[in-house]
């Protein structure tokens, strides 16, 4: 049985991502690649479908024990997870070195006192737990072979084969250090070099050191600031400079129920809003490498852009459900690919536009062509930004006037005409100004609800959306406009939980809503920044601090958030580590900041 979504951590290579639970098992790994299929697939099934248990050895008929202590290494991501037994303390150390040749996942075991019994316990199943490999020697190093894929097991202790898995019994002693690690490679070629542990962790923690020392923000949330930033680090392809959402598939937003999707793609939304976290911290050449991966992706078709892409600008993310898998704690099904990867979303424009403009105001190096994809942008959304859309929340029910839709088209034209402006690009300049005080007229004249003092959701609609907090954010109106503070307060009023965090709107309590989907969700973690930094925008700096440190506490003892908080359940639910949670933090951390709202 897998643990609570929190309980696990996140390593990663900047190609993929393991999560390692508090009882030393890694429950989802894919090979070579974020979006592969994945050899260890407990996290979605049972122990049948994959994993790879390293700890202290425990009675068969018992749990295995925790880690009573865990953490980061300094500001890296590599994991230090400690156990104290009736026999002595026992250290696990757990990464994945940025890659050079073969990905690996290497685990080292020190002795810290005692004598501690200890037992690997690996079980690879590749395809999402559904193929058994062929699981052999080769010159001494054992060998999964399923297909086109292998995976190389390394081992400093005695191994031995049962029940098609593979165990290490051993006994570690003070300052005794044994590693282990597994490496994939394609089939037919050749083996992978033997890995190099002691090596490669002074590596790693080498690389993180000198990444984190680029980040140019040194206020009081520091701490909270650079480990999202690492998480983002770790959620980006670096051959590409896509950025997946999260690196896992089919964590539910609603325990046991059907809201369930595959977060290992970049959508652009959650790529260009971590654009602008990375330009505003320091780290500019994850903006270029991105703005560059932006540039391929839709090179030759803007006119039909795509909501979301593989990470190396794939279109074709077609959509299947994984019928042998039951689902983290039996929240099926189980979904791979995402069929929303061509749904109309206006709201894209406006964030592309608006990481292209941070990126030439920040003073990245200008690209021609980025300009150019710019305008082209704009005269698309010229002939339909008065198409009704399904939005940023992906409706999979009709299509709607939604009005964030509406205000990120506005976003889209008014940036362009401040690039057309500084000189760096040629445009109908009047005509897009006219264009930008129409879209505006008609947010205010159809998007607002005089009687109840604010926006809705869509055109003619009662209902409300968190997506309307970032009409001030984005400098649709002044924050000090009455029709944002009334909409604020409006969904602080209908909107929130007894908690203070906010729900992205309405769910249906159990029938089809709005969404066109059964079931209820958690508190989504970005719409309550959004919400703590709108209150600082509109002088409430206090009760903004306030949230955001009552955010704060709902990270897991490492730092990290998925996409929402479940109030009944008290529990995180959703993808994890989720980007479109961690970018919030940032910006909020900064907002807060800036305007002197800490504590301490």
């Amino acid at each position: 049985m897998a643990g609570r979504i929190e309980d696990y951590a996140l390593i990663g290579d900047m190609q993929t991502a393991a999560l390692v639970c508090r009882d030393g098992t890694v429950d989802w790994l894919c090979l070579p690649r974020f979006d592969s299929h994945a050899i260890f697939a407990g996290l979605l099934g049972t122990e049948e479908h994959g994993f790879w248990r390293l700890g202290p050895a425990h009675a068969a008929d018992t749990e295995p024990p925790r880690a009573v202590r865990r953490g980061y290494r300094g500001d890296s991501l590599i994991l230090e997870s400690e156990w104290d037994t009736p026999r002595g303390t026992v250290r696990v150390t757990d990464f994945m070195p940025p890659r050079d040749g073969a990905p690996q996942l290497i685990r080292i075991v020190e002795g810290v006192s005692g004598r501690v019994p200890m037992r690997s316990t690996l079980r690879m199943r590749f395809s999402y737990g559904r193929v058994v490999p062929w699981v052999h020697k080769h010159e001494g190093r054992t060998v999964a072979v399923a297909g086109p894929d292998s995976v190389w097991f390394d081992a400093e202790a005695e191994t031995y084969g049962k029940s098609l898995t593979t165990y290490s019994d051993f006994t570690v002693t003070p300052g005794e250090r044994i590693a282990f690690s597994i490496s994939w490679q394609p089939s037919h070629k050749e083996p992978p070099a033997l890995p190099e542990p002691e090596q490669s962790l002074e590596a790693t923690e080498e690389f993180w050191r000198e990444w984190v020392e680029h980040c140019t923000y040194h206020g009081p949330y520091r701490e909270a600031v650079i480990r999202s930033l690492i998480t983002l680090k770790a959620l980006t392809y670096a051959p590409t400079g896509g950025i997946v959402a999260a690196p896992t598939t089919s964590l539910p937003e609603d325990i046991g129920g059907v809201r369930n999707w595959d977060y290992r793609y970049t959508w652009l939304r959650d790529a260009a809003i971590t654009l602008s976290s990375l330009l505003r911290t320091g780290y500019r050449e994850e903006a270029r490498a991105w703005r560059e991966w932006l540039l391929r992706a839709v090179a030759g078709d803007p006119e039909n852009l795509q909501i979301m892409y593989g990470i190396a600008g794939e279109r074709e993310l077609g959509e299947a459900e994984l019928d042998w898998l039951p689902g983290f704690e039996n929240s099926a099904p189980v979904r791979v690919g995402n069929g929303a990867a061509h749904q109309l979303q206006l709201d894209v424009y406006g964030e592309v536009t608006e990481a292209l403009h941070l990126g030439h105001m920040t003073g990245l190096a200008r690209n021609d062509y980025a300009s150019l994809l710019q305008l082209k942008l704009i005269r698309y959304l010229e002939k339909h930004w008065d198409e009704p859309d399904e939005g940023i929340w992906e409706v999979r029910g009709p299509r709607r006037h939604f009005v964030h839709s509406k205000v990120m088209a506005w976003v889209a034209v008014d940036r362009t005409i401040k690039l057309i402006e500084s000189g760096d690009a040629d445009g109908p300049l009047e005509r897009w100004r006219e264009l930008r005080d129409d879209i505006h007229r008609d947010v205010c004249e159809k998007g607002y609800d005089k009687e109840r003092n604010t926006f809705t959701q869509s055109y003619g609609s009662k209902e409300l959306d968190a997506s309307l907090l970032l009409i001030p954010q984005m400098g649709f109106l002044p924050p000090d406009d009455k029709r944002v503070i009334g909409t604020i307060e409006a969904i602080q009023r209908e909107l929130s939980t007894p908690d203070g965090f906010i729900l992205r709107y309405p769910t249906s309590g159990g029938e089809e809503g709005v969404d066109g989907l059964p079931g209820d969700e958690g508190a989504f973690l970005a719409c309550s920044f959004w919400m703590a930094d709108d209150l600082a925008m509109i002088g409430r700096v206090d009760e903004a601090r306030k949230l955001f440190e009552k955010l704060l506490a709902l990270r897991n003892d490492l730092g990290l958030l998925a996409e929402e908080w479940d109030p009944r359940l008290q529990r995180q639910v959703g993808n994890f580590p989720q980007a479109f949670s961690h970018v919030p933090l940032i910006d909020t951390a900064l907002r807060l900041t800036a305007s002197g709202a800490y504590g301490g």
